[in-house]
Order: C-alpha cells, then structure tokens, then sequence
C-alpha cells in the first residue's frame, strides 16, 4: 500500500474489476476471479456468460462468497475509519472512504483556524485525479463554499488556494451555468480576486486565474461582464506584453479570445492596443514558438478583423500584413485558415488599398499563389482566389475571372 500526505492508494485485489471500487461484499466466479456481488450480478442478469476480466466463458453462472478477502477488506477499512477519526488525519484517495473525509474537511473550513490547512489538504486531493475532482464537485455545498471564500476572505493564502481548488476543478462542475452566474454576482468581488491575483501573484496562480476567467465566458452576459471589469482587459494586455512565460501567455491568448465575442469588446479590445501586442508576438515568432500560440494569435486579428476599427487598425499596420503573410504557409492549417480570412475580410471584402499595397510588398502574391497550389480547404482556396481577384490578373491567367461566391465570414 503506497501512502503519501494526502492519499492512501487502495490494494489492487481490494478494488471490484468492474466498478474499480473497493468491493462490499466480493465473490468469486468459478474462473476464479473476485468482484463485487451487485457488480458480477448486474453483468450476468444483462445476459453475458462471460468472466468480465478473462472472457473465458462461464461453465457455470454461480458465484461463491469469497471470505477471506471479505475480513481483509473489512480489517483494512476498519484501520482507516480509525484514522479519519484521529484529529491529525489524512484524506483517503478512495471514493467509498475518502468522500466522508471530504466532507469534514469543507466543514472545517468553517472554522478560521482550520480553513488554510483544510485547503491545502484539499487542493492536494483534487491534484491527484479526474476521479478525485469529481468526487468533489459531488459534494453539496463545497462550489458555493469556494465561492463565498473567494468573494469575501482576506489573505493571500486563502485567496490562493481557493483558486488553485477552482480550477482544478472546474471542467468537473456540473451546473457550469449557474457556478459563473455566481461567480459574477455584483454582490460579490470574486472577478476582483482574480483581478489581484494576475497583478501580484506567481505566474502559476495567474494561468489558474485566466483559465477560471475563461471557463466563466459563457455566454454574451459573462463575457461582457467579464471584459467590463475595471483594469482587466488592461490588465490582460499588460501580462501578454510583458511575461515570458508562453503558457502563460497562451491562456492570455486564449481568454481573449473567448471573451471578445461581442462586437463592443471586440471594439474596447481594438481601443486598447490588441492589435500592436499580438503583432509584436506575431512577428517575434520563430521556429521554436508553439504552434498553438501563433493559431491563437491570428485568431485574434481575425477576430479584430470582423469590426471596423480592427479592420483599419490592421490595414493601416504594415508591420501587422507583413507578420500575417509570413504565417500564411508553414505553420498549420488552422493558422493559414485563420491569416488567410483575416486578409480576405480587410483586403478584398472591404478594398483597404493600404492593406493590399502592404500585402503586395510583403510578397502576399507569392504566398498566395504558393497557397493555391497546396492542399488547402475549399474555403481557404476560395478566400485566396478572390484575394488574387483584386490584383486583377489577366485573362491569359488560369486564375482568370469568375463569380464569387465565398461566405466564409460575415464581418460586423
């Protein structure tokens, strides 16, 4: 039995093959292999004559008590109720034994004394597992508690391992709708908490923070709530110029992203200098930047490009065309797609004249005939015909004229 200062790992034999949980009341079948009675039998009323764990098929469908394994499992969890009992126990990591232990443990956090610690041993817990995240999120009452913590609590710590548990488990929140109703209530600073940490916190506390920022996006009225926030798209822009940490700086990404859906943030955004940061990312790239980061980064422009402002912050921006033509090719298909739309939308939709005097001396003709010839989506090859369009190739051209009919975006 492997133990740390968090979780005991439960005997392997102990664990029904089934459920995986630690068996009740185990049985053996005449293969010889144990599970859990209500497990096994479940399995054979559903009409299967197998041994779920071989496949051997059954000489027979009746099952023996196994009793040595029954006092074994019985004296084993006896030992550890005894333990969960002592004041300076542990979490047990075993749903069926650790769920009671969790329970105590958000109780305890009623208690200022205990509230750290109980939050600590928490945090730990939800680290170990997906199966230990969901275990928490079961429990009744604990989302709200974290919640309330967040909003109201004074202290770093507190602050900071609230958030850890947050996000640890957010995917496993069940009623994600009504967990970032709560989140954003007036009544409540707990986007003013993120607020401070993404201003003093260590950079793994701030992805935490961007990341629930993200997670609570989920519909218009979040993510203008969101974004309205006093400082924080400021505060955004201001980790994204000045980290150098790329994860980091993706979650910024990211965030952004998910955020800036509504056209009156996708304006602020372009109002508070998005498209010089992420140009200035753009063009710094190289060989060893994530490829993921360059996709969220043109995602971004494309995102500007689908409003006025952004569409002329961006023609105007020679530095910012040249950056997008180079990314055109040689990144992934997802970043082409993404650069391609975005040069599409402001320079053959809207004829931006500075916009296409800039891609042509970014050598985008090139680019885009190079385009034509690789094996680009439908719509990608459509978007660079019509960019081709506008410089009005000649008839002698196989790229000569004909009807557009390319709805790839349908821009603000």
């Amino acid at each position: 039995m492997v133990k740390d200062d968090l979780c005991i790992t439960i005997p392997s034999d102990f664990r029904c093959p089934i459920s995986l949980d630690v068996m009740k009341s185990p049985v053996s079948l005449c293969t010889g292999v144990t599970y859990d009675r209500s497990s096994i039998q479940k399995w054979l009323d559903n009409g299967n004559n197998t041994c779920p764990a071989t496949m051997q098929v059954l000489q027979t469908k009746e099952f023996v008590p196994n009793h040595n394994l029954h006092r074994l499992i019985q004296i084993w969890s006896d030992s550890l109720r005894q333990r969960l009992h002592s004041p300076d126990s542990s979490p047990v990591s075993d749903a069926a034994l650790s769920s009671d232990h969790a329970l105590r443990l958000v109780k305890r956090m009623e208690d200022d004394k205990l509230r750290a610690d109980s939050l600590s041993r928490l945090v730990s817990f939800a680290a170990q597992s997906v199966e230990n995240q969901r275990l928490l999120c079961g429990i009744d009452g604990l989302v709200p508690v974290l919640v309330d913590l967040l909003g109201n609590v004074d202290g770093d710590v507190l602050v900071a391992q609230t958030v850890r548990l947050l996000h640890l488990i957010r995917n496993e929140i069940e009623d994600k709708e009504r967990f970032a109703k709560t989140m954003l209530k007036s009544d409540r600073n707990c986007i003013s908490s993120l607020l401070l940490i993404l201003r003093k916190e260590t950079v793994e506390l701030k992805i935490c923070s961007v990341n629930l920022l993200e997670h609570l996006a989920i519909d218009a009225e979040a993510k203008i709530a969101i974004a309205e926030t006093d400082g924080l798209m400021q505060d955004l822009l201001k980790l994204m110029n000045s980290e150098n940490d790329s994860a980091l700086i993706e979650s910024v990404l990211s965030c952004l992203i998910s955020i800036s859906m509504p056209k009156r943030i996708k304006i602020k955004l372009v109002h508070l200098g998005v498209i010089k940061s992420v140009t200035k990312l753009l063009s710094e790239a190289n060989s060893s930047s994530s490829i993921s980061m360059t996709e969220k980064v043109l995602k971004v422009l494309e995102t500007a490009s689908t409003v006025r402002e952004g569409r002329t912050e961006i023609g105007e921006d020679s530095a910012c065309i040249a950056a997008i033509v180079q990314k055109v090719l040689k990144v992934s298909n997802t970043a082409t797609e993404h650069a391609v739309t975005t040069l599409w939308s402001i320079c053959y939709l809207f004829r931006d004249e500075k916009a296409a005097e800039a891609l042509t001396k970014a050598n985008g003709l090139t680019k885009i005939l190079l385009l034509m010839q690789s094996n680009c989506s439908a719509p990608v090859r459509q978007m660079a015909r019509d960019l081709l369009k506008i410089f009005r190739i000649n008839s002698k051209s196989c790229l000569s004229s004909y009807d557009t009919k390319t709805t790839h975006i349908m821009p603000c």
